[in-house]
């Protein structure tokens, strides 16, 4: 065991102290992976030697640091590697510690019961087309031949699954990832089922997303979006965008793409976020002129609103689809 899968306990309105409790993570290893807004992954291999302490010990160091300096509770998940990690910190009580032990029965026994859609990579259109061939847990799953499952839904991801359902995860953690990407999250008070409500957060994420990015001078090259579900699982789905760019439309656009390509329908959805990825100055990236005055006019609009948000506050210029 080697990962943890950190999330913090944070208070409404203080996600200001993440890079703090981010920087107590460090203190412990270098490997740390931030997943905004809440959550981080550590490789704590090189930690257990200097500490002394089993991975299991420093998740307890960890919460104790960060109770200590922050007053925050940690949930976090133990296994040996990012996948099983993410999976026993979904499935941990809050504010405890939940550990998957490194041996492949140990692996497979947690696996077995757990339904096709949270497996990493598996959205509920995947689950829905395993469940009709009666594959519809990750022991299933893994008892499967691999030439059935390359034949249900590809040869590539046929055979990433068939490793997932068995828990193995290639992924390393990356360390310093927070300076690279921003996230932003809603969740809902109770699970939303209406696609609309879905594509209202989104827009409202996008907005949020675009406006710091505009306010940092940076651009993103590509999004990630993530939707958790009532069962504690989640699907993370990425793309690249056209160009570089910063201007909320288009990140709106991008992110209803694949929001649409996941083919949710009816699913009860606790909360989504959307991560933009591959940062860089605005001032280095290249924008394709355009002959659509419509797109120039938004810009120009987009750019007053800055400065109004700038003058009076961020409530200042909100779209109308989004005005209560």
């Amino acid at each position: 065991m080697s990962i943890l899968h950190v999330r913090f306990l944070l208070p409404p309105g203080h996600e200001a102290v993440l890079p703090g409790l981010l920087a107590l993570a460090e203190d412990i290893s270098p490997v740390v992976q931030a997943l905004p807004p809440d959550a981080a992954l550590v490789d704590v291999r090189g930690a257990e030697r200097y500490f002394g302490l089993d991975a299991e010990g420093i998740a307890r160091l960890l919460r104790v640091r960060a109770l200590g300096h922050y007053g925050v509770g940690c949930t976090i998940g133990v296994a040996g590697n990012p996948m099983l990690a993410r999976m026993a910190g979904r499935e941990a009580a809050p504010g405890t510690t939940l550990v998957v032990p490194e041996e492949p029965a140990a692996a497979a026994e947690f696996l077995a019961d757990r339904p096709a859609g949270a497996l990493d990579g598996v959205g509920p259109a995947t689950a829905r087309t395993l469940c009709q061939y009666g594959l519809d847990s990750a022991g299933r799953i893994a008892a499967a031949p691999l030439s059935t499952l390359q034949r249900i839904v590809g040869a590539r991801a046929g055979r990433e699954l068939h490793e997932r359902a068995r828990g193995m995860d290639r992924t390393p953690v990356v360390p310093d990832a927070a300076a690279r990407s921003m996230a932003a999250e809603r969740r809902f008070d109770r699970d939303e089922l209406d696609p609309a409500g879905h594509r209202r957060a989104l827009r409202s994420i996008t907005e949020e997303l675009g406006a710091a990015l505009r306010g940092e001078r940076q651009v993103c090259r590509s999004l990630t979006l993530t939707v958790r579900y009532a069962d504690r699982s989640s699907t993370s789905r990425g793309r690249t965008l056209p160009e570089p760019t910063a201007h909320s439309p288009a990140l709106a656009e991008l992110a209803y793409r694949i929001y649409d390509s996941l083919g949710l329908q009816r699913a009860r959805v606790r909360g989504v976020s959307v991560r933009a990825e591959g940062l860089g100055p605005a001032e280095r990236a290249a924008h394709q002129l355009s002959l659509d005055p419509a797109d120039e006019k938004a810009r120009r609009l987009e750019a007053a609103a800055d400065r109004a948000r700038a003058r009076f506050g961020p409530g200042a210029v909100v779209p109308g689809s989004l005005a209560a």
